[in-house]
C-alpha cells in the first residue's frame, strides 16, 4: 500500500504557513509517502517563484503543480523549465517551457505519475485535457500504473466528465481551482478516487484567498479592483489517498480540513 497526499491551492504567505506547520506532522502521523501541493497561487496569490518554490519543497512537499497562473510571475518562465519536481498542465502546445507529467520516487522505492491538466470551461481555450489525458496515459504506461492528475478546472462537470472517462486507467483525479473543498471524495467504479476540489490551503477569513472588502467592493461597482491576499488564521485542505502499490487502484480516500 502507498499513501499519497495532495495538498489544494496553496494561497500566499497564510497558505505557505500552513504547509510549514502542518506538512511533517501529517507526513509523520499518516505515513504518507509522496506529497504533491498545487502552487500556483503560492507567490502573492498569483504564480510562484523560485524562492517560494523552494520554501515549499523544504516544508515537505516533493511534487508542485500548477494551473491558469503557471506564468504570472515572470522568472517563471525560465525556472519551471529547470525543475522538474513542478509540474504544468501537459495540455499547453508543444515549445512551453517545463514538464507536464513525471515520475517520482517515493522514500520506499515506488514510481509515482504525476500529471497536471488544466480544463477549458470558463478556463483559457487549451489542448482538449481529454485527449492530452490519453497520450500522458500512454507515456507512463511502462514507468508507473501508480497514477494521479490535478485537473485544474473551474466546471464541476468537466472535472466529474474526465474522473469517469479516465476511470480505471489512474490512481486519482483530484480538482483543484475552485478554492472551495467539496465533500464527494469517494473510489468510482473501475479504481479511481475522485473528488472533485480539493479545495484551498491559505486565509480561512477571506473569498476564496483574497480580502473580503475587495472582493465585495468588486461585486457592488463592477470596478477593477487589485486583489491582495487576506492575512489572519489560516485553513489547509488536502487529501490522503490510499492506493494498492501491485494494481494502482485506489482503495481508499479521505479529506483533511486543519485550521489554525
Amino acid at each position: 500500500m502507498i499513501r499519497l497526499l495532495m495538498i489544494g491551492d496553496i494561497v500566499g504567505r497564510p497558505g505557505r504557513r500552513a504547509v510549514k506547520e502542518n506538512i511533517p506532522e501529517l507526513v509523520r502521523d499518516e505515513k504518507i509517502d509522496l506529497v504533491i501541493a498545487n502552487g500556483e497561487n503560492s507567490a502573492g496569490g498569483n504564480g510562484i517563484t523560485r524562492e517560494v518554490a523552494r520554501e515549499l519543497f523544504s516544508a515537505g512537499v516533493d511534487v508542485i503543480t500548477m494551473g491558469n497562473h503557471v506564468w504570472n510571475k515572470k522568472e517563471a518562465l525560465d525556472y519551471i523549465a529547470k525543475e522538474n519536481r513542478i509540474i504544468r498542465p501537459a495540455n499547453y502546445p508543444p515549445g512551453t517551457p517545463g514538464m507536464g507529467f513525471g515520475c517520482f520516487k517515493t522514500k520506499t522505492g515506488f514510481t509515482v505519475g504525476i500529471f497536471n491538466l488544466s480544463g477549458r470551461v470558463f478556463m483559457p481555450d487549451l489542448d482538449c485535457p481529454f485527449r492530452c489525458a490519453d497520450k500522458v496515459l500512454k507515456e507512463f504506461r511502462e514507468q508507473s500504473n501508480i497514477i494521479l492528475l490535478d485537473f485544474h478546472a473551474e466546471a464541476t462537470s468537466e472535472k466529474a466528465a474526465l474522473a469517469y472517462y479516465l476511470d480505471g486507467r489512474l490512481s486519482a483525479v483530484c480538482g483543484t481551482h475552485t478554492h472551495v473543498q467539496t465533500a464527494d471524495e469517494r473510489i468510482l467504479p473501475g479504481g479511481t478516487a475522485f473528488i472533485t476540489d480539493v479545495g484551498m490551503t491559505g486565509p480561512r477569513d477571506s473569498v476564496i484567498g483574497v480580502k473580503k472588502d475587495l472582493v465585495t467592493n468588486k461585486f457592488l461597482t463592477q470596478l477593477p479592483v487589485r486583489f491582495e491576499v487576506a492575512g489572519g488564521l489560516y485553513q489547509l485542505n488536502a487529501v490522503i489517498i490510499d492506493v494498492d502499490a501491485e494494481t494502482g487502484k485506489a482503495v481508499n480516500i479521505k479529506r483533511i480540513q486543519n485550521y489554525e
